[in-house]
């Protein structure tokens, strides 16, 4: 039998108060600290490691003996944290109607159709790449587990996760060109045209 026990029934067994925030802090705290780093172990310490060199066993004792231990740590990452706050509050006051708009134009119109376009950009890159052109595949073609040209040799676009699929029942004969999404585009793998 599995059973879960939150964090708060965890706190409650424990005999551990739960702090109360009004709305929409707690997430806003936790993204400026995300920004400032500052709860990471060069400021806090390494947790893990803290933990397991602490004898006792109650809140108060942890909380004493980690505080021998790093003196500054709480006081330097409210400092980082609160400087970033005061950051995120002077680009909220940026923030208007048009500024609103804008974003989620980009994200609902103009980043879905990147994210469902971007093959067309791989084969242009490509294309550059060996010097020659490139097109789209024909829905025939498509059928068949080709994506496009780059030149006269046709390209299937797989993400980087379809080389480590064990089991694949599909059988492409053509070059494949995998690609895998990181921060802000794609990284692509043009090995096997190349």
């Amino acid at each position: 039998m599995k059973v879960r026990i939150g964090i708060e029934e965890i706190r409650r067994y424990l005999e551990i108060e739960t702090p109360e925030f009004p709305k929409y802090i707690s997430p806003l705290i936790n993204l400026a600290n995300q920004y400032a780093q500052g709860t990471r172990p060069r400021i806090v310490g390494q947790m893990s490691e803290l933990i397991q060199q602490f004898t006792g066993r109650k809140l108060s004792e942890w909380e004493r003996w980690y505080l021998e231990q790093k003196p500054e740590a709480i006081r330097t990452a409210t400092e980082r944290i609160l400087r970033k706050l005061e950051n995120f509050k002077d680009a909220l006051d940026q923030i208007d109607q048009n500024m609103v708009e804008k974003w989620v134009k980009d994200l609902v119109v103009v980043k879905t159709f990147i994210g469902l376009r971007f093959q067309e950009a791989i084969l242009k890159k490509g294309a550059d790449i060996k010097g020659t052109g490139y097109c789209l595949a024909s829905a025939e073609e498509e059928a068949k587990g080709i994506d496009g040209y780059i030149g006269n040799v046709p390209v299937s676009i797989k993400p980087y996760t379809y080389k480590v699929k064990a089991s694949l029942s599909e059988h492409i004969g053509v070059k494949i060109i995998y690609y895998q999404k990181v921060d802000r585009g794609i990284e692509v793998d043009y090995g096997e045209i190349l």
